[in-house]
């Protein structure tokens, strides 16, 4: 178990969220869906580049989605899973949905977000926080990053 979920239900989830990512393109591949009641009701990846947005991460599409699904912005009893570590703007925007939980698979070295958002996460704030499981598949999840660094030619 892997706080309530079991290790297969949060194997499966996350594989499904890596394919997701894969639909990224020109984008970094990041993958999310959110869960509630063990049905997906909402998913995206990343479409900053084909969208021109730069709000058009993998998690906050994931939201929309959810949020239009039922008919809230309320995601309470929903969990997210993202194949990244989710930056601060989507920390934030998963802690105002009021998602319960974040499973996440490679960690954001780079940005070190867990230390950046620590006061995002701070307990005194006046509505719930997530808990946050990190390195689900994360080592599936890194290669795909690695994979399109390596490939990617900056301009």
């Amino acid at each position: 178990m892997i706080n309530n979920l079991s290790k297969d239900s949060c194997y499966n989830y996350m594989n499904k969220a890596l394919n997701l990512a894969k639909l990224s393109g020109k984008d970094i591949p990041v993958g999310a869906l959110i869960i509630c009641n063990n049905e997906i009701i909402g998913c995206g990846y990343n479409q900053r580049e084909n969208q021109n947005d730069a709000t058009a991460h993998a998690e906050i599409v994931a939201i929309r989605q959810a949020c239009e699904y039922m008919q809230s912005w309320r995601l309470t009893n929903s969990v997210i899973f993202s194949t990244l570590e989710p930056c601060p703007m989507c920390t934030e925007a998963i802690i105002q949905a009021r998602i319960g939980k974040i499973y996440f698979g490679a960690y954001d070295y780079t940005l070190e977000v867990l230390n950046l958002t620590k006061n995002l996460f701070n307990s005194r704030r006046g509505y719930p926080i997530p808990e946050v499981i990190g390195g689900i598949l994360e080592e599936e999840c890194s290669q795909l990053l690695l994979e399109y660094f390596k490939n990617e030619v900056r301009v």
